[in-house]
């Protein structure tokens, strides 16, 4: 092992830069798309109150004066979350793509070396 040229030294060290990468923007896209569904569930849940709604502000609860209003709130902070996964699953792929050719890349100069 000591005898790896300093090349593929560079290699797996972008190799396992590349996967702690992809496993950061997969871990924040699957929190992402967690939020996206909750705030779904919110939307649906508000949709069928016919009483006060509250909305969360930090740790309080405040009453919403207006549903449409809060409505639109959530429905432009989906869109948000829309944007921002459909960012990361670029990402998620990009990284993926690189990820295969840094291994193969590898695993063929590991292999030329036995």
């Amino acid at each position: 092992m000591n005898n790896i040229s300093p090349q593929l030294q560079n290699q797996i060290t972008q190799f396992q830069q590349v996967q702690q990468q992809l496993q950061t923007v997969t871990s924040q896209k699957m929190q992402m798309e967690a939020q996206k569904r909750e705030m779904e569930r919110t939307k649906e849940e508000l949709s069928k109150s016919t009483g006060d709604v509250y909305k969360g502000v930090g740790a309080l609860l405040i009453k919403a004066d207006n549903k449409e209003a809060l409505m639109t709130e959530i429905d432009d902070s989906l869109e948000t979350l829309d944007v921002r996964i459909k960012a990361l699953d670029r990402q998620e792929k990009s990284l993926r793509e690189k990820f295969q050719s840094l291994q193969e890349t590898i695993n063929k100069a590991m292999g030329s070396r036995q």
